[in-house]
């Protein structure tokens, strides 16, 4: 296999097979283990500062609700747009769990209460990769997610414009530039594009419900038709890995249907301890998705597997 051509790795939330996930840990991890993309998945603190959280709920990998218990919303939900900044800071970080179980999401990973982790900011991960970015010599991108826009707009804050400013700021700002921005909303695919003027790569990514918030038809985006209106606005998108490859173990048209209109595809999530019921083993998983569907890049939870995969 010509490593030249081979797809690009994205660390998933970092190495989060084996550290508590989107921690800086995690992310200095994936650096080392040779990934090409790291992922940042963005919410707002009460201080519009964004911060690297998979939810805009912060109760499934933090103390939150020991330390703060009256701080719940009406649904019992604790969210990171509820405290500032400092307060979160306050938080310790562990391994995912269901908040109304306790129990472990993935049990055979990293402890969930060991060690002390913290949750950071968009800027203090910018800084860390840009700075082994530097002291290694090899260039890691990023790759932020846009959480919930739309959600965070009705709740009087802007998400994507303070983000953009920041990875501005940074050096982001064209698709020669090692940055793919991702989000779930097509609405604000097109305002990224249009109103906000950012002219980085852009990721549609297509969840398994058939609709979603901001007019995201995620049904039609899978057809021809709507791929190639997509392409009009994105780059590439984001799909399932099951959506990739059928159970029966064949290609489905997506990623062919998607190269015909110019977008690249880079499927989620890549999980040594939770494969796909059709996937005989990680490295068969990894044959599937990359020689026989062709993919152009993978979302990965362990990187260091895929990265290896092949040499």
């Amino acid at each position: 296999m010509a490593r030249k051509s081979f797809p690009l790795i994205i660390a998933h939330r970092g190495a989060s097979g084996y550290l508590p996930e989107h921690t800086l840990e995690a992310k200095a991890m994936a650096h080392a283990q040779g990934a090409h993309y790291i992922e940042q998945d963005l919410v707002l603190t009460k201080d519009d500062v964004p911060v690297v959280l998979h939810d805009i709920h912060v109760d499934s990998v933090t103390d939150v609700a020991e330390k703060f218990p009256k701080r719940k919303r009406s649904d019992g939900r604790y969210y990171a747009l509820d405290f500032t900044l400092a307060e979160l800071k306050t938080l310790r970080v562990m391994e995912r769990f269901d908040p109304a179980t306790g129990r472990q999401i993935f049990p055979k990973r990293f402890q969930k209460g060991l060690g002390s982790f913290q949750i950071a900011t968009l800027e203090e991960e910018l800084q860390l990769i840009q700075g082994l970015n530097r002291s290694t010599g090899r260039i890691a991108g990023i790759y932020p997610e846009i959480k919930d826009p739309a959600w965070h707009r009705a709740q009087k804050h802007d998400i994507t414009r303070i983000v953009l400013a920041i990875l501005r700021r940074y050096g982001y700002r064209s698709k020669d530039d090692p940055c793919y921005i991702q989000c779930f909303e097509l609405d604000e695919l097109k305002r990224l594009r249009g109103p906000l003027r950012w002219r980085g790569n852009l990721i549609m990514l297509l969840d398994t419900v058939a609709n979603g918030p901001g007019n995201t038809d995620f049904n039609h985006l899978r057809t021809p038709k709507g791929l190639a209106d997509l392409a009009k606005v994105a780059d590439g998108i984001g799909p399932d890995i099951e959506s990739v490859i059928a159970h029966d173990r064949k290609p489905t048209a997506l990623v062919k249907n998607a190269h015909a209109s110019g977008l690249k595809v880079h499927p989620y999530t890549f999980r040594v301890d939770e494969l796909p019921k059709f996937a005989k083993s990680p490295e068969d998983l990894l044959k599937l998705l990359f020689k026989k569907a062709g993919v152009d890049g993978l979302f990965s939870d362990f990187p260091d597997v895929a990265v290896n995969w092949g040499k």
